[in-house]
């Protein structure tokens, strides 16, 4: 396997079941560490692509429960060092003791809003309601599984990427996220629409993974009302989205998508 000094190309030898054998380039997505710092704590390292690295922190201090959605969203300094980056905030004073009480001493691999805590008590933490949203119409949830494919130029070029997008009522999808992390996405998604203010207006999430325990969990700490992901959901993930109202539309495909939580009643509709 060999890269480009500038475009970042590889080349693979590709083989097919007959034995032909071929060179093909490809694009391959970056994938770098990126240090978080908080209040000039070192908090977590995050493994992800370095695009929309501010959204990123924004996302993933709102799932570490460091800040509320009531809160104003704060700067971030993003500095690219010859290692990875650095991404430096200032949350508010009145956040420190959350700061302090949850920092970690290690370096995960992911968002995933559980490495470096110290019993199960942590691990599962109370989560609080998601607000209540009338969802109608399971076509806005086919809509935008068809519009996603548009909205992942970095997966479409290099087939490793995660996609997190913020779709309408009506299943157009208004904002799109990606990194090589499904958490990171999400993360970024959530960061994003923090920092321009949007709420889901009676829209919804739709990730392009797997619905794990940890993204209910962030879902459920941003309101998001819905949640629809390509693939189906843990037993744990299940029940946490069941116990904090959040409805879930899984193994969403082209043909049928699976419903479960009392929000999604109105999905049976045809007509979003």
């Amino acid at each position: 396997m060999s890269a480009g000094p500038e475009d970042r190309s590889f080349t693979f030898r590709q083989v097919t079941p007959e034995g032909r054998v071929a060179p093909v380039t490809r694009e391959l997505a970056e994938e770098v560490p990126i240090a978080i710092e908080f209040n000039g704590i070192g908090y977590a390292v995050l493994m992800a692509t370095p695009a929309d690295v501010e959204e990123l922190v924004l996302g993933f201090a709102l799932a570490e429960r460091l800040i509320g959605r009531e809160d104003a969203p704060f700067e971030v300094d993003v500095h690219a060092t010859a290692q990875g980056i650095v991404a430096r905030a200032t949350l508010p004073q009145e956040r420190t003791e959350a700061l302090l009480s949850r920092v970690r001493h290690r370096a995960s691999e992911s968002s995933c809003g559980i490495c470096g805590v110290e019993n199960l008590e942590q691990a599962i933490r109370p989560l609080p309601p998601v607000t209540p949203s009338t969802l109608t119409g399971s076509q806005a949830v086919f809509r935008a599984l068809e519009e996603l494919k548009g909205r992942q130029p970095l997966n479409a070029r290099t087939g490793a990427a995660h996609a997190a997008a913020l779709a309408a009522a009506d299943g157009a999808i208004r904002l799109a996220r990606e990194d090589v992390g499904r958490h990171n996405a999400f993360d970024k998604l959530i960061g994003a629409m923090w920092r321009r203010g949007w709420a889901w207006d009676g829209g919804f999430a739709l990730l392009s993974s797997r619905c794990s325990y940890e993204l209910v969990e962030k879902a459920v700490l941003a309101d998001c009302p819905l949640l629809a992901t390509i693939s189906a959901p843990t037993r744990l993930a299940a029940e946490r989205a069941a116990g904090a109202g959040l409805a879930l539309a899984v193994l969403a495909r082209p043909d049928s998508i699976l419903l479960y939580g009392e929000g999604t009643s109105g999905l049976d509709q045809r007509e979003a």
